[in-house]
Formats: structure tokens, C-alpha cells, sequence
């Protein structure tokens, strides 16, 4: 069963193939995605990388959480699932 990281703290100039590679020595690297602005492309410095295992995000979790990547203390832990955003309508909109 796969398991996704939620990996925090990156630089901004940390690449999703610098991710991948760095994960890649916990275990086998299923994706890995640098989260960016919608509108100007750049990174909001935290990403996901999803494992092919809990074995594996485990390792990974052990190996990374506050492992120096460059001039940043990385911030690794299981990913928490996307919360359903709701279809109704709801509050005064700016009234």
C-alpha cells in the first residue's frame, strides 16, 4: 500500500527531481511534487512524495524529518488527507 509524505520546510529553489532523488536512498520513490503558486510558478516551499510502502514512508520519515537540505531543516511526516471542500454555498460572501 502506498503512502504519501508531506514534506515541509523546502527551499525555494528545491526541484522535484532534487526530491525524488533524495527519497529515493529510503526507498522506492512512487511521485514526488514541489507545491507552487497558482500564479507566479513559485514554490511555496513544501512538497509531497508518496512511497511505494508504509515500510518505506516510515524509513523516509526517520531518515528526513529535521534533515538539513541545503540551508533548511526539512519537516517530514505522513500526509493528512485532503479535507472535502464543501459545494455549498455559506457565509455573507463580503456582506
Amino acid at each position: 500500500m502506498e503512502a504519501k509524505l508531506y514534506v515541509g520546510n523546502l527551499s525555494y529553489t528545491t526541484s522535484e527531481d532534487d526530491l525524488r532523488t533524495l527519497f529515493a536512498q529510503a526507498g522506492t520513490v512512487v511521485s514526488a511534487a514541489v507545491i507552487k503558486d497558482r500564479d507566479t510558478g513559485d514554490s511555496k516551499g513544501f512538497g509531497f512524495v508518496e512511497m511505494t510502502s508504509q515500510v518505506d514512508a516510515q524509513k523516509a520519515i526517520s531518515m528526513f524529518n529535521a534533515y538539513q537540505l541545503g540551508e533548511r531543516q526539512l519537516k517530514v511526516n505522513l500526509a493528512k488527507p485532503r479535507e472535502e471542500r464543501s459545494s455549498r454555498g455559506g457565509g455573507y460572501r463580503g456582506f
